[in-house]
């Protein structure tokens, strides 16, 4: 098994590093105390689980149990594999905006000053900082900067897995706008077969109407336009550290011109290496 313990200066990243071990597939425990460590491990490894990286955080919360944390780790290490730690770390006056931001009481704090309780709180992670595989110091970084060190840093083989999956979902306006639609095309512009009588009837997965759509001088200058400007959204989502993408296309019901632009852009984006799928919502309503 996999193990990552979690830990730092409060305020330096710890909720966004947790919500990135989760997205990774690790199983994540928040404030457990130490000496339970093992006990969870134990039961993660029997013979019916499926866990197979945990992910623990301990702070400054924890702090009258913290003097167990080095003899739990080498529990852990010497019975179910290697425990790593990341320790994320800011400058004082970066948590003191934070905490300022925020409006959140420090879990050491007793009234006295702010910068005061930093400093007893790095006296008490200092020997978890010592032994950290990983010191990370957060107060220039981007939480999408943060998730990206951990994924291509601490976690390697997860960031080789792991990309961002769009979903390409068409729609009929008349119905209303996909709920999580991220971005919205609206081709209610585009010749619509539902006027006539021989396609009325049929969908845009039928050849005859998408060759009707495409055969317009209009879609495929529109195509080529909406193809382009897809290849430089999407690495720019990327490198924002988004993991799904909801891309929407409508037309009036969702059955015509919307079906034949989100079967196309479908394909391109497939064949640019994304994990991509597509739903047409409405294309079975009122027929």
């Amino acid at each position: 098994m996999k193990f990552v313990v979690i830990t730092g200066m409060s305020g330096a990243g710890k909720s966004c590093a947790i919500n990135t071990f989760e997205d990774m597939g690790y199983f994540c425990v928040d404030n457990m105390p130490p000496l339970l460590f093992p006990k969870f491990a134990e039961l993660c490894s029997g013979s019916n689980s499926s866990i197979t990286k945990v992910a623990f955080v301990i702070d400054s919360r924890s702090a009258s149990l913290m003097g167990e944390v080095a003899d739990t780790i080498a529990e852990l290490e010497a019975n179910y594999g290697k425990c790593s730690i990341l320790f994320l770390d800011a400058d004082d006056d970066v948590l003191v905006k934070r905490y300022k931001e925020t409006r959140r009481k420090h879990p050491l704090s007793t009234g006295g000053s702010l910068l005061d309780v930093l400093i007893e709180e790095r006296t008490l992670l200092e020997p978890l900082r010592q032994k950290a595989a990983y010191i990370v110091n957060t107060s220039n970084m981007k939480p999408s900067q943060l998730k990206d060190y951990i994924k291509t840093v601490v976690d390697p083989e997860c960031a080789k897995e792991e990309s961002m999956t769009v979903e390409i979902v068409s729609f009929g306006f008349k119905y209303g706008i996909p709920l999580d639609a991220d971005t919205v095309q609206d081709v209610r512009f585009l010749p619509n077969p539902y006027y006539v009588a021989r396609l009325k009837s049929r969908t845009g997965l039928d050849a005859d109407v998408a060759d009707y759509v495409k055969a317009s001088p209009v879609t495929a200058d529109y195509l080529t336009r909406l193809v382009s400007l897809t290849e430089f959204l999407l690495p720019q989502y990327v490198s924002e550290g988004k993991t799904s993408l909801v891309i929407a296309v409508g037309c009036t019901g969702g059955k015509h011109r919307s079906v034949t632009v989100a079967n196309e852009l479908y394909r391109h984006i497939l064949s640019l290496g994304y994990n991509t799928y597509i739903t047409h919502r409405d294309i079975n309503k009122d027929r």
